[in-house]
């Protein structure tokens, strides 16, 4: 085994990983990060940031955004989480991961700090992209919160920008069991004097976000119409993405004010190029034309509602679908939404938090959801290869941790 894979185990095992085990990892206060960056010096502090919280679109938009500055010449850092595949795609600067040589020497570094304060996985994760987004002097560093935002490990920065892209239902048992208590918590990385933009809102969140800019003198932007010629030269294909276009041009046009220099021309450049720029996987990804494979990591009600509706637009051949789901699931708020229509493969993601595979296939039967279970992602992507038709469609969803598995 490698001293890095060495180093993973470490971090997996000591440290408690929300994507693994819920609710036991989350820490509802920011006392951690701010004693694991004081020890580091406060590396928060050493670099110009944007900060993005909300729903849905986070990943997108902070993709879109590191793109558009990697492409105009900026050294750019981008912190999104959970990783697909590898734990460095986290931390990433113009795209290329973190190097192993610095997981190993960070985690080396803080280990007594580790043992001392028991961080969480993903708090210590947030001081190390700090940290190294500092030591490789970045010019901008794009920042994705983990969840909410008041009390996310991320925010401690104080950044150029503050994003909301947008409010809907989930992870309620820590943010609130209503919209406007799930917008004050993700409001709560406005900062004062720094302007905030928020993509989208309903009835129920604008007035928190207008009082919140109040209180925090906050010069508050909405959200855009995306302009047509970058939903034509964007790469993700996903129909969710026009409204995150429209956030990232309002983003754009605050930037531009604060000094920033962008041009029309490179803005299409990285909106044709944004895999390759960061990365970024999982949205509407197309795995193969024949028969039409489509894995999209949509998992709460308002990502799925429109994932649902571009598929049906697909209209090809019969639907076959692969779905897992995580057990805190609201799982009454997404069956819904799914054809019946569709043939199911039912699975559980293969981490501590997956939803065993009968109590999905039950709950599914209510909603009219018929399929078979199996033991394995890779087993029902297997046998929704093997049923369906060349010119059938097979879509691979529910769950971050599905898509990562398919991948």
């Amino acid at each position: 085994m490698s001293v890095y894979q060495e180093t993973l185990d470490f971090l997996y095992t000591r440290l408690p990983v929300f994507q693994h085990i819920g609710k036991a990892a989350y820490k509802a206060d920011l006392n951690n990060t701010i004693a694991l960056c004081n020890a580091l010096q406060n590396p928060e502090s050493g670099f110009k940031s944007i900060h993005i919280g909300g729903t849905n679109g986070k990943g997108s938009v902070s993709s879109m955004l590191a793109a558009i500055f990697t492409k105009h010449g900026y050294k750019t850092g981008l912190y999104t989480s959970p990783h697909l595949i590898d734990f460095r795609e986290r931390i990433r600067i113009d795209g290329t991961m973190i190097p192993e040589e610095f997981v190993v020497s960070f985690t080396e570094k803080t280990k007594p700090l580790i043992e001392q304060i028991s961080p969480s996985f993903f708090e210590l994760t947030v001081a190390m992209a700090f940290d190294y987004f500092r030591q490789e002097k970045v010019d901008i560093a794009i920042i994705e919160v983990g969840m909410g935002g008041r009390l996310d490990s991320t925010n401690i920065i104080t950044p150029e920008l503050s994003i909301v892209t947008n409010i809907g239902w989930d992870h309620m048992e820590f943010l609130g069991d209503s919209l406007p208590k799930i917008a004050a918590e993700k409001a709560g990385i406005f900062k004062p004097e720094i302007p905030a933009v928020v993509g989208e809102t309903v009835e129920d969140t604008i007035d928190v976000f207008v009082q919140k800019a109040k209180e925090t003198n906050a010069p508050l932007h909405f959200g855009t119409k995306a302009p047509q010629d970058w939903i034509a030269a964007c790469e993700l294909k996903g129909l969710y993405q026009h409204k995150n276009l429209g956030t990232v041009k309002s983003a754009i046009d605050v930037l531009t004010n604060k000094g920033y220099a962008f041009s029309e021309e490179t803005i299409l450049d990285a909106l044709a190029n944004i895999k390759a720029l960061t990365g970024l996987r999982g949205r509407w990804e197309i795995l193969s034309q024949q028969p039409l494979t489509v894995a999209d990591t949509a998992h709460n009600s308002d990502g799925l509602k429109l994932t649902m509706q571009q598929l049906k637009a697909v209209n090809r051949g019969n639907m076959h679908i692969v779905l897992g789901v995580v057990k805190e699931k609201a799982l009454e708020t997404i069956l819904c939404l799914l054809p019946a229509d569709a043939a199911y493969y039912f699975c559980k993601p293969n981490i501590f938090r997956g939803l065993d595979v009968e109590s999905l296939s039950t709950a599914a039967n209510h909603f009219g959801l018929q399929g078979k279970a199996y033991n394995s992602v890779k087993e029902a992507i297997t046998a929704a290869q093997l049923a369906a038709n060349p010119d059938d469609t097979i879509y691979i969803g529910g769950s971050t941790f599905v898509v990562a598995e398919a991948l």
